[in-house]
C-alpha cells in the first residue's frame, strides 16, 4: 500500500508540474508577443500621416494658381516645371498644425499636362503628399506622392480605379504606420478569448471608426484634433487597465469598449483627409478607398498577432506568474506617455 501511495503521490506531483509549467508558459505568451510587436518596424509616432497637399488649378494665358500646405515647420517646397515663375510673392497663412501658402505662377500656354511637378524634402521628412492639378478643361489629376517618388508627370485625369488604388494604399500606410492604433488593437486581441468573442470585437471597432470617420470627412461632425489625439491616447490606456484586471477576458465590455473608442478613433483617421481639404466630388471614393486600406492594414496586423500567438505557444518557456501583467503596463505607460506629450503640445 505505501509503494501505491507512493506511486500515486508521484503521479499528481508530475502532473501539478506540468500544469505549473504550462501556467507560467501562458504568462509568457502576451510578454513575448509584445516583445516581438515592439520590434514592427514602424515611427513611435501616433499619425505619420501628414500628408502635404499641393494643389495648381490653370487659368487662362498659362496662370496657374497655386495652394501649398504643409505640416509644421515648414520643410517641404513645391517643384514646378522649370520655365514656370511666380508672379506674385507667396501669401502665408500659419494655423496650429499646417502652414498654407498661395501664389500664382506664369507656365506658359503649353498647359501642365505631359510636365512633372512634385514636393520636395518628402524623403528628408518621411512623409507622403497629395498631387491635385485643376487643368483649364475642367479635368482633374491628382496623385500621391511618396518619399521614392516625390513628383509626378500630369497626364489626363485618371479614372475611378486610379484613385481608389491611390487612398486604398494611403489608407493601410496610415494604419501600419500609426502605433497608437496599432497598440489598442493588440490589447483588443490580447484582452479578448475566443474567435468568435474576438471578430464581434474587432468588428464593433471597425464599425464604429468607420462611422465617424465618414462624418468627419464629410463635414457632419468638427472637433479640434488635439484633444481627439489625447482622448485616443487615454483609450489605449483604457484597454491596458482592462487587460491588468483578472476578469478581463470575461464578459461583452471589451466588445462596447472597441465600439465606443471606435468612435474615437475614427476621428484621428479623419484628421489627415480633413485637413488636406479635398474637393467635395472626391470625397466619396478617396473615403470609401482610404478606410478600405484601415480595414485591410488591421486584418493583417490581427493576423499577424495571431499567428505569432499560436508560434509562441510551442515554446517551453518559464515565466512567473506575473509575468502575464507586464504587457498590459507596457502598453498603459506608452500610451500615458502619449497622453502627457499631448497634453503638453496643447499648452
Amino acid at each position: 500500500m505505501s509503494a501505491a501511495r507512493a506511486n500515486t503521490t508521484r503521479r499528481v506531483a508530475r502532473h501539478a508540474t506540468r500544469a505549473l509549467s504550462r501556467r507560467r508558459a501562458s504568462g509568457a505568451r502576451p510578454l513575448l508577443l509584445t516583445s516581438l510587436l515592439a520590434c514592427w518596424p514602424v515611427a513611435a509616432a501616433a499619425h505619420p500621416l501628414d500628408p502635404a497637399l499641393l494643389e495648381l488649378h490653370e487659368q487662362p494665358h498659362g496662370r496657374v494658381d497655386v495652394v501649398f500646405q504643409t505640416p509644421r515647420p515648414i520643410q517641404l517646397h513645391a517643384s514646378l516645371p522649370a520655365d514656370c515663375h511666380a508672379l506674385s510673392e507667396p501669401e502665408l497663412r500659419m494655423t496650429e498644425r499646417r502652414a498654407l501658402q498661395r501664389w500664382q505662377a506664369q507656365c506658359g500656354q503649353g498647359g501642365l499636362v505631359g510636365r512633372r511637378v512634385g514636393i520636395e524634402g518628402l524623403g528628408a521628412r518621411r512623409s507622403d503628399g497629395v498631387l491635385r492639378v485643376e487643368l483649364l478643361d475642367g479635368g482633374v489629376f491628382q496623385a500621391v506622392l511618396r518619399p521614392d517618388a516625390a513628383s509626378a508627370v500630369v497626364a489626363a485625369p485618371p479614372g475611378p480605379a486610379a484613385i481608389a488604388a491611390s487612398y486604398l494604399k494611403l489608407g493601410l500606410e496610415h494604419i501600419l504606420g500609426g502605433l497608437d492604433h496599432l497598440l489598442f488593437v493588440l490589447g483588443l486581441v490580447l484582452l479578448v478569448r475566443g474567435t468568435r468573442r474576438l471578430l464581434w470585437t474587432i468588428t464593433a471597432f471597425t464599425v464604429g471608426h468607420s462611422i465617424t470617420l465618414a462624418c468627419a470627412v464629410l463635414g457632419l461632425v468638427r472637433l479640434p484634433p488635439a484633444p481627439i489625439e489625447v482622448l485616443i491616447a487615454l483609450s489605449i490606456a483604457a484597454v491596458a487597465a482592462e487587460l491588468a484586471r483578472p476578469r478581463a477576458a470575461g464578459g461583452a465590455l471589451p466588445i462596447w469598449l472597441a465600439l465606443g473608442f471606435g468612435l474615437l478613433h475614427g476621428l484621428g483617421f479623419a484628421g489627415a483627409l480633413a485637413e488636406i481639404g479635398l474637393p467635395e466630388g472626391e470625397i466619396p471614393l478617396a473615403l470609401f478607398a482610404f478606410n478600405c486600406g484601415i480595414e485591410i492594414g488591421q486584418l493583417l496586423f490581427v493576423a499577424l498577432v495571431l499567428a505569432a500567438r499560436r508560434l509562441l505557444r510551442a515554446l517551453p518557456i518559464r515565466w512567473p506568474a506575473p509575468a502575464r501583467l507586464l504587457p498590459a503596463y507596457a502598453i498603459g505607460s506608452l500610451a500615458f506617455f502619449w497622453v502627457w506629450q499631448r497634453l503638453l503640445a496643447m499648452v
